[in-house]
């Protein structure tokens, strides 16, 4: 059975960090790709950000380069997502999501508009001003 649990969101100060966490069981590293999404009231989701956990090839929303980190333990079969410098329009649900491992060229591409076959709950950061 695949799981995916996310934990570590919060409330937050403007410009303050938090990390969230993805645990990930019932699959086998290296056979998939994880990303970060995330989605605000009354807005679509969107990508955030994705790691290969084959080569750790990594990809970003613009808006986010430089400020979010994705990384993983492999031992822990975990992936983090590192925020920095937090801004008000950061406030969503996070969610993390696996799916098959698409390759360098399609996760560099499409890895914010593919299909994920695995998802977590989720989890709220609210970032105030």
């Amino acid at each position: 059975q695949v799981q995916l649990v996310e934990s570590g969101g919060g409330l937050v100060q403007s410009g303050g960090s938090l990390r969230l966490v993805c645990a990930i069981s019932g699959l086998k590293w290296g056979d998939y790709d994880v990303a970060w999404f995330r989605q605000a009231p009354g807005k679509e989701r969107e990508g955030v950000g994705t790691i290969s956990t084959a080569n750790t090839l990594r990809a970003y929303k613009d808006s986010v380069k430089g400020r979010f980190t994705v990384s993983m333990d492999i031992p822990e079969n975990t992936v983090y997502l590192q925020m920095t410098d937090l801004r008000p329009e950061d406030t969503a649900v996070y969610f993390c999501a696996a799916g098959s491992q698409a390759g360098v060229f399609r996760l560099l591409k499409d890895w914010a508009s593919r299909t994920y076959d695995y998802w977590g709950q989720g989890t709220q950061v609210t970032v105030s001003s």
